[in-house]
């Protein structure tokens, strides 16, 4: 009986041994939608900010803007939280910003116009007809580099000028000038575009800077003239109010215009770029692995 027992318990011992040994089934992983976890953060980022439309007054009373059809306003501080921090650009002052009204400024495929005022004089437009943009090219190519030293030294990474997106071309009528410039950031093999449009006033200029893709050119140019129709200085601040022995004479023409020479530094307001994506990541909390990863060593304001 004894033997029976023992023989008994080794069975019982042998079986919960072994069913220990057996392996529990694994959890199955959760899947994550990872294209809806980016469109939710875009969407909650993008909610955030208050937009307007119809009659803007600008900030410092140069000129009035009338919302274009399809576009919403930002106002300058607003602006400033997007340029700076989530596109990673210098920080920089403007009047603020508009979008098409279908985007924000963390969608896929958002553009923006990048609105300023420059007070720099009024413009002699008498160079509009003889200046040779091939020549001005090669010019602001070599300027521009020659600025990538200052750039890198403040954290930012160099820049490349492609060449023309679209040629400039100035409107002797309306006193307005537009051309695009193709860009290039670091290493990258990614372009920018810069779409820039100035409309000439008495004291000073009305910057509008589309910052985009190459790929969104057509829908820049085709929204240029309801842009145009819609922004005006105020009154005796236009163009042809000009004063001669009163008003100050800008140092460059046209031709400075393009080039960009009017400005204090041209590599950091003339050409900007929205790393949005860069942004996206960094308010999940992966800035600092991003900026090493990318080489991009911006300092944080």
């Amino acid at each position: 009986m004894k033997k029976l027992l023992l023989v008994l318990g080794s069975c019982i011992a042998l079986s919960f041994s072994t069913q220990a040994a057996l392996p529990r089934p694994k959890p199955k992983p959760v899947l994550v939608d990872s294209a809806a976890v980016h469109q939710a953060q875009v969407d909650s980022i993008n909610g955030t900010f208050v937009y307007q439309g119809g009659l803007i007054n600008l900030p410092g009373g140069v000129g009035k803007l009338t919302v274009p059809p399809g576009f919403l306003y930002l106002d300058s501080g607003q602006a400033a939280y997007v340029m700076h921090k989530l596109w990673r650009n210098p920080p920089q002052e403007s009047l603020g910003m508009l979008f098409p009204e279908d985007r924000g400024p963390m969608s896929d495929n958002t553009w923006g116009y990048l609105i300023n005022f420059d007070p720099m004089g009024h413009v002699q437009d008498d160079d509009a007809d003889d200046i040779k943009y091939d020549e001005l090219l090669e010019e602001m190519q070599k300027d521009v580099e020659e600025e990538n030293q200052d750039r890198t030294k403040d954290g930012y990474r160099a820049v490349h000028l492609i060449g023309w997106g679209a040629p400039p071309y100035y409107d002797k009528k309306q006193h307005t000038l537009h051309w695009a410039k193709l860009l290039r950031f670091g290493d990258g093999l990614d372009e920018t575009l810069n779409y820039n449009v100035r409309i000439l006033g008495r004291k000073g200029v009305l910057v509008f800077n589309a910052i985009a893709e190459p790929q969104q050119l057509p829908e820049i140019k085709a929204s240029i003239p309801a842009l145009l129709a819609n922004v005006t200085f105020v009154k005796g601040q236009q163009y042809n109010d000009f004063s001669s022995g009163i008003d100050e004479v800008a140092v460059y023409g046209i031709g400075g215009l393009v080039a960009g020479k009017v400005l204090a530094k041209v590599g950091l307001f003339a050409i900007v770029v929205k790393f949005w994506k860069l942004g996206l990541l960094a308010l999940g909390g992966a800035w600092a692995g991003l900026r090493r990863f990318f080489g991009f060593e911006a300092k944080e304001e």
